[in-house]
């Protein structure tokens, strides 16, 4: 038998799972305890508290009997009433009850009730008007009989007085395990966003605490940071090492080509050229998101600097919508997000005629999106075109001019360097290749 129908119903956060371990075998428990506390408890004690006051009712009621007159058997049941605790009148009003009385919260009283009727003949009526009183109405040789008795001699007395304690209990338990489970779950959450930070760009002090497991979880996870981020810093080093140290031989080139003739040098110049656009695509590449901190940036004037940047560039750019305010503000690294933005638009100015830049912020995302009129990217190339060094010429337009496969990677990469993701499909309303960097908030 599966459960994984379960899931669905099942909350997503640890709290919450954990309330429920806590909260279930309690509410199971007092629900087990007020059944069999109920059923063999109370009912066993009511029935043998109640039959006892059927044995004294027995008794009065076998002395109403004629030829002796109302007054006559009150005055000889005297001493008897008295003794037993026991008031009797004779009802010659006619204002016998025609149905029981009982509040509907009275789980005992209907147990009084049921005994009372099943043991003793000619009952009319009987009255429990609350916790204090029963008035039994019995039908005699001398006409309609009021017994009043007091309850606490047919039922326990205030019997909801250990289920109300259980409840008070419970809770009270309940809220303490509440608050210790929260005091253990705040190191996870401290843990998790510690990671969430990492995984967007952000540096955030973290110290393990809490229990053992939680404090190991929190060790591998500073060691694996420390790790990562020596990785990077290597990386960027070799990368910016070996793209510095081919420039000196790329400006010999320059210069020993500068001396032939432009018509034969052509050709190596466009060489050298093409060199040097891989060696500025491998910088970028390399320097990631490391050359900028996270800072608090306004994300409407960001992107409307970098559209007037490449307008004086000769693209052909348009901003043309912005679901922000101005000064609505976002925590992002600013160059490496203008590098992203400049990316996208460079492929789609090369592949189209033009391009257009949009932006959405909300609570929960950021939303840059650059779309142009070019052939776009088949679906099942998508993945291999965010890869770095893949060129997928074959399904742009060559007439252009190609790249070294490393523009959408290299906005791939910072997009994930903030939390996000780089997103790509097709332009409604160009269409060609629309381009989303998503960024969550």
């Amino acid at each position: 038998m599966t459960f994984r129908w379960l899931k669905h119903y099942m909350p997503r956060s640890l709290y919450a799972r954990a309330a429920i371990i806590i909260v279930v075998p309690v509410i199971a428990v007092q629900i087990v305890v007020s059944v069999v506390f109920l059923q063999r408890h109370l009912e066993d004690v009511t029935t043998q508290m109640t039959l006892t006051a059927v044995r004294e009712v027995e008794l009065i009621m076998g002395e109403l009997t004629e030829p002796a007159t109302q007054g006559e058997v009150q005055a000889q049941l005297r001493p008897v009433l008295g003794a037993l605790q026991v008031s009797l009148r004779f009802v010659n009003d006619g204002t016998v009850p025609m149905a029981d009385l009982r509040p509907w919260y009275d789980y005992t009283g209907r147990q009084v009730q049921r005994i009372l009727r099943g043991r003793l003949a000619d009952v009319l009526a009987v009255e429990l008007p609350d916790s204090r009183m029963v008035r039994l109405y019995l039908g005699s040789a001398l006409g309609p009989v009021e017994l009043i008795f007091d309850r606490r001699r047919m039922s326990p007395a205030a019997p909801h007085q250990l289920i109300v304690t259980m409840v008070a209990f419970g809770l009270l338990m309940t809220a303490i395990a509440f608050l210790y489970m929260r005091n253990q779950l705040r190191p996870v959450k401290r843990l998790a966003d510690a990671a969430q930070a990492f995984g967007r760009g952000h540096m955030v002090s973290y110290t393990p605490s809490g229990a053992i497991e939680v404090r190991a979880a929190g060790s591998a996870f500073l060691d694996m940071r420390a790790r990562i981020e020596r990785q990077i810093e290597q990386r960027t080093l070799m990368l910016s090492g070996v793209s510095h140290d081919l420039r000196t031989p790329l400006t010999r080139l320059k210069l020993g080509l500068a001396m032939i003739d432009e018509e034969d040098a052509a050709p190596m110049l466009q060489d050298v050229a093409e060199m040097q656009q891989m060696l500025d695509a491998f910088l970028d590449f390399s320097r990631g998101v490391s050359e900028s901190a996270p800072e608090k940036v306004d994300p409407v004037a960001l992107l409307k600097q970098v559209v007037e940047d490449a307008r004086r560039a000769d693209r052909d750019v348009a901003l043309v919508a912005c679901e922000a305010e101005e000064g609505d503000i976002v925590t992002l690294r600013p160059m490496a997000v203008r590098r992203a933005v400049e990316n996208l638009i460079a492929n789609a100015v090369r592949y189209g005629s033009r391009a257009e830049v949009s932006l959405a912020v909300t609570p929960k995302f950021l939303r840059i999106r650059v779309e142009d009129d070019g052939p776009g990217i088949p679906a099942d190339k998508r993945a291999e075109a965010v890869k770095p060094f893949q060129r997928l010429d074959a399904a742009r337009n060559q007439n252009q001019g190609g790249g070294v496969g490393l523009g959408l990677a290299i906005v791939a990469d910072i997009a994930r360097a903030h939390g996000g993701a780089l997103r790509l499909g097709d332009s409604e309303r160009m269409g060609g290749l629309c381009a989303d960097i998503v960024i969550g908030r």
